[in-house]
């Protein structure tokens, strides 16, 4: 009985430890062409919200709609940062940069034809969103999307701001 607890401890411990993790060394382009090498993306020491979509996902454009109603809100209270993560593979991200143009949205977009950021995240579906602390640490994450869900995100943020 006691190995079963001290393997619990360990597991649950190893779980928490995985979500501490910093973001991986992967380069992913903008969408303007620039390559930026993901473990160094920053935010002056305050949180990132970092949202993986695909120009195909409902779910991911009405979150990122719900999000961009508030965000100049967010950025002046907790002084987060949006940045999201393309999905769409090789052949398809033309349709990337013409989307955020049309959606009015002022985020940062990098793009994962390969999904190497993806699955060292462990993305499974998208829309999928992590929160960075001021640090760059993973400290939190989400997969899916329903009507009011970005209050949950913005309530973590409030929640690293406060620290």
């Amino acid at each position: 009985m006691k190995k079963l607890v001290l393997l619990m401890c360990l597991l649950a411990l190893a779980a928490s430890s995985k979500i501490q993790a910093q973001l991986p060394a992967v380069t992913l382009k903008t969408i303007d062409g620039k390559s930026v090498k993901m473990d160094t993306l920053n935010n002056a020491g305050k949180p990132i919200i970092m949202s993986f979509f695909g120009t195909f996902c409902k779910p991911c454009m009405r979150e990122l709609d719900a999000i961009a109603e508030v965000y100049d809100e967010w950025q002046e209270e907790t002084g987060v940062r949006l940045v999201l993560v393309s999905i769409d593979r090789a052949q398809d991200v033309q349709k990337v940069k013409p989307l955020v143009a049309n959606h009015g949205w002022s985020y940062e977009v990098f793009l994962d034809t390969n999904e190497e950021l993806k699955r060292a995240l462990g993305c499974q579906m998208v829309p999928f969103v992590v929160i960075l602390d001021g640090q760059g640490k993973v400290v939190y994450k989400h997969s899916g999307y329903t009507d009011g869900g970005e209050q949950e995100l913005i309530e973590k943020v409030r929640e690293l701001v406060e620290k």
